[in-house]
């Protein structure tokens, strides 16, 4: 008999005190069945890192950046499969069933569909392609819940340090090893970047920045692009 699923779910925070302990509390199942939760906080201000130590097995301070707070989290982390989570993203609660199929398959890792949690039919359309576009390609983004075993992670060096691209970065090198396990019960992923963005020009953009960065172009340089569009489309 093959051992059992040990997971890590890893969930990189800064400025979450919004919403920090609903996403953890959506999580206590996950750790009331042994399973381990990391919070790796950026150096918040406004008290996410105290909201979220009594709902996480270890809350871990690093620098600012997902990818640098993601492998500071596998570094501490003891479970066997890795679980990276946005901490705007749910999981469905039939994840650890699907998760125990991967742990028993020949997959080295794999991601979950996605859906947009707003209300549009534009978002489902949107999620749709999401979900078409990786399948298609093997790419997965950090909204899709990447999880790997942790040996292949660590044989692989982890996230490289990217100001943005991480996600698609690493499962372009997890590709190699093996075609992703794809779980269609999807995740929840708060759909307010749409929202505040507006959906044609989100997804402009984000199509802009895959585009240039499959070109050749730094995520330095398209980090900068990110940032600029994000503050005009505030003011």
């Amino acid at each position: 008999m093959s051992d059992p699923l040990s997971l890590s779910i890893v969930v990189p925070v800064w400025m979450e005190a919004a919403g920090v302990v609903e996403t953890l509390e959506a999580l206590q199942p996950l750790r009331a069945a042994g399973h381990e939760l990391i919070v790796v906080d950026a150096g918040s201000t406004d008290g996410t890192a105290g909201l979220a130590s009594p709902l996480a097995d270890v809350v871990v301070q690093a620098g600012k950046g997902r990818a640098v707070q993601m492998n500071a989290g596998a570094f501490v982390a003891k479970g066997g499969v890795l679980l990276f989570l946005h901490a705007d993203t749910r999981l469905p609660s039939s994840a650890l069933n699907y998760l125990d199929k991967f742990f028993q398959s020949d997959k080295s890792w794999g991601r979950f569909d996605v859906r947009l949690s707003g209300q549009s039919a534009m978002f489902r359309v949107i999620a749709w392609f999401m979900n078409q576009r990786s399948r298609l390609t093997g790419i997965c983004t950090g909204d899709q819940a990447l999880f790997v075993r942790r040996d292949v992670f660590e044989a692989l060096g982890g996230f490289a340090s990217l100001p943005i691209m991480e996600d698609i970065e690493f499962s372009s090198r997890l590709r190699l090893v093996s075609r992703p396990f794809c779980i269609e019960e999807p995740v929840t992923t708060d759909s307010r970047r749409w929202d505040q963005g507006g959906v044609w020009h989100t997804i402009f953009l984000m199509w802009r920045l895959r585009w240039r960065y499959w070109r050749g172009e730094s995520p330095e340089t398209l980090v900068h692009s990110y940032r600029s569009d994000v503050r005009n489309a505030k003011d």
